[in-house]
């Protein structure tokens, strides 16, 4: 049985994309953050999987569609977090986060495949990971890994290699932090919900 997990926060002012303020106000960039988020669920909900699992730190809201089973996020640092996310999987798992809405089906079906590999890594541009894939979802693949540092992304396939594993890569991503990077994936996502709202947020958005 395949999951394709999303982990993700609910989208709330002052809560998420802190990074993105300014020049956008907090609830722009809630509204920004929940474009990407509904963006990622779509794409997700379009990938063939056994389960769609939405590991949420908050609570469901209009952007959540059909065909998701919710589940909250445990406590704890982000790798125990994703963790405990792979650790509710009998069986191979993919998982992303909520900062990438140019994803799409085509990147994230291949990795939902571990005939020739062990392990799916999605290096993200900032040193990060955008998506981990594991056929076997041992929790201890993440535990102790330093997350959100320049290093994250080095350091967990260092983890992914030491244990062994053979591990196949997926396209670099950029995840959106900062109003330079919403501005970059925006163009580079044209079809999204996120480059709609971001479009018209920046027409009323002055200039940095």
């Amino acid at each position: 049985m395949t999951t394709l997990l999303v982990i993700a926060k609910q989208p709330v002012p002052g809560r998420v994309k802190t990074r993105l303020t300014p020049p956008f106000t907090p609830g722009e960039a809630a509204a920004l953050a929940e474009a990407a988020l509904a963006d990622t669920l779509t794409a997700v909900l379009a990938t063939p999987a056994d389960r769609h699992v939405l590991v949420l730190d908050g609570a469901p809201g209009p952007w959540t569609p059909p065909g998701f089973e919710i589940r909250p996020q445990c406590g704890g640092g982000l790798d125990e977090r994703l963790a405990a996310a792979f650790a509710a999987c009998a069986g191979p798992a993919l998982l992303i986060g909520m900062d990438t809405p140019q994803v799409t089906p085509d990147l994230l079906e291949p990795a939902l495949d571990f005939t020739g590999c062990d392990a799916w890594f999605g290096p993200a541009d900032d040193g990060g990971f955008w998506a981990l894939g594991l056929a076997d979802p041992d929790p201890a693949l993440l535990l102790g890994v330093p997350m959100s540092v320049p290093e994250t992304g080095a350091a967990q396939r260092a983890r992914l290699r030491g244990k062994g594993l053979t591990v196949a890569d997926l396209p670099a991503l950029r995840d959106v932090d900062t109003a330079d990077d919403a501005l970059l994936v925006a163009a580079q996502a044209p079809w999204s919900a996120f480059a709609d709202l971001h479009a018209r947020l920046a027409l009323r958005t002055p200039a940095r």
